[in-house]
């Protein structure tokens, strides 16, 4: 399927429930019928990161293929990684349905999912599988606890013991807004155990650990993170995840839902938690920007705000595949018409 023909299926699939939706465009990547943009060697867009040439900044948040079973025809599209869970050590169901709705009118999206996944067993083998067959790509695994553990370190601890070999980065995900007292974890005390937790368990080589924070923080939480990631070994920081906020802005009938809030709504506040989290980090610690980005000029604001890469899905739901590739190109456009020949250069500027 080429990416143009998105706006003709387009409304076939939002004429459907947004769960089945989603599950038929998953099982169609996996059959094949992915679009196949072709490969573009592009020089300015490369990051290297943790040791690693990312071909592109621009990557698919978690969310979209949880259980790892696309992860070869999702990085053809052109992105340059995928981050797939969120993984928990056992299965679970999730919350009940309905949970997930489109805001059309909006160009957003609310879920209140709750870790639903078929547990971190049956994810690493597809991994390994994957990884096996000459598996091309970088992949980051994002780990969750199930709803009723009773030790949130533990279940983390499981998660990275078994994934982190398969990982090129892993990340802690202590910020959806759909698992009772999860966002509690966010606390300084918390986060400090439950990292050393991770770290306790990690292979050497360790893969990059990542925190998931979330942009509903108070002042006080957000300085307690940034300090808590430089003293503890983190790698990066993914700013953001959902919000529970509801903006004045909302017009679609579904605005009340319960849940987290994502798509173009959260563009201007997770950009404005992401240059602050990079002047609390003092510019020293590597920050993955997401939230509502729906073009390259989207994408370079985060970037200017301190992103090293950039993550989306929601905006994937109404404009496509096609849309990967217009970003990677508007992206190209910012960097020629700033005068800048690396990414790297644009990181952070507007921070200061």
């Amino acid at each position: 399927m080429r990416s143009d023909l998105f706006p003709l299926v387009r409304p076939l699939l939002h004429a459907l429930d947004p769960e089945r939706a989603h599950r038929l465009t998953l099982q169609a990547l996996k059959a094949g019928l992915g679009p196949k943009p072709g490969q573009r060697d592009e020089s300015r867009l490369q990051v290297r990161l943790w040791g690693k040439t990312f071909a592109s900044p621009l990557g698919l948040a978690a969310g979209f293929d949880k259980d790892a079973e696309a992860v070869e025809p999702l990085l053809s599209l052109g992105f340059g990684f995928v981050e797939v869970g969120s993984l928990t050590p056992r299965p679970q169901t999730g919350n009940p349905r309905p949970r997930l709705f489109r805001l059309s009118e909006d160009q957003a999206v609310i879920n209140r999912m709750g870790f639903n996944n078929g547990g971190i067993e049956s994810a690493a083998e597809r991994i390994r599988h994957w990884r096996e067959s000459d598996g091309q790509g970088l992949l980051g695994i994002n780990l969750g606890k199930n709803k009723d553990s009773p030790d949130a370190a533990a279940d983390y601890a499981r998660g990275a013991a078994l994934l982190a070999p398969l990982a090129d980065y892993l990340v802690i995900n202590v910020s959806s807004p759909n698992t009772p007292g999860l966002r509690a974890l966010q606390g300084r005390g918390e986060l400090e155990r439950l990292i050393a937790a991770v770290q306790d368990v990690l292979p050497q080589p360790a893969p990059p650990l990542v925190l998931k924070i979330a942009p509903d923080l108070t002042p006080e939480d957000r300085a307690d993170i940034a300090a808590v990631a430089l003293a503890a070994p983190l790698q990066g920081l993914i700013v953001s995840n959902t919000t529970i906020a509801r903006p004045d802005s909302l017009k679609s009938r579904h605005r009340s839902e319960t849940g987290g809030l994502s798509g173009r709504p959260l563009m201007g506040p997770s950009t404005e938690l992401l240059a602050e989290m990079h002047r609390l980090t003092e510019g020293r610690m590597p920050l993955i920007g997401t939230g509502g980005i729906a073009s390259g000029e989207d994408a370079y604001h985060k970037i200017r705000a301190g992103a090293c890469l950039v993550q989306l899905y929601t905006t994937l739901v109404y404009q496509g595949p096609a849309l990967i590739k217009s970003i990677n190109q508007g992206l190209i456009d910012c960097l020629e018409r700033d005068g800048f020949n690396q990414l790297s250069q644009a990181v952070g500027i507007d921070a200061a």
